[in-house]
């Protein structure tokens, strides 16, 4: 099963209703690229980061404009992490780098929703490949990941928004 099927596999099957976009190939290749054709800003376009530690992993939800702070990411979990290879995302996700959703994961793993999301009522996770988008609240994202709201990235300034 391709993985945009999966995720749509998983939505049909939760309460709240989340709807796939999917835009042909190429057009959304980059965060500007995508956040052009949903008309919103690059900053609404949430990554979905896969970090890599000696004890466990950990997945990282944040807005497109943020970087994580991997000192805070220790704090939080108490392990050091390095960003997982592509192979490794693959692996632990089911998802390809681009393309990674923070729900319908290959494996469970412990979800962090930065709170830079708090800036926009919705953003956009991909959905199993780099060409889909699911927009979603960020009450619907700690609901259907069942992740913790977290600082995790540096303090974002409301006149970024």
């Amino acid at each position: 099963m391709k993985p945009i099927e999966r995720v749509k596999d998983f939505l049909k099957k939760q309460e709240i209703k989340l709807e796939v976009i999917e835009f042909p190939e190429g057009a959304t290749e980059t965060c500007e690229l995508a956040a052009q054709a949903l008309g919103v800003l690059p900053a609404q376009i949430a990554k979905t980061l896969v970090f890599v530690g000696k004890k466990s992993n950990v997945l990282v939800v944040t807005c497109g404009d943020e970087r994580v702070d991997q000192k805070k990411l220790k704090e939080y979990i108490g392990d050091k992490f390095r960003f997982a290879r592509g192979e490794e995302v693959e692996e632990l996700t089911g998802f390809p780098p681009g393309g990674v959703c923070p729900f319908a994961l290959k494996s469970e793993l412990p979800i962090i929703i930065d709170k830079s999301i708090e800036r926009y009522p919705v953003v956009y996770t991909a959905a199993g490949n780099a060409g889909s988008a699911v927009p979603v609240t960020l009450e619907q994202l700690l609901e259907v990941t069942h992740g913790k709201l977290l600082s995790v990235c540096g303090e974002w300034v409301e006149k970024r928004a």
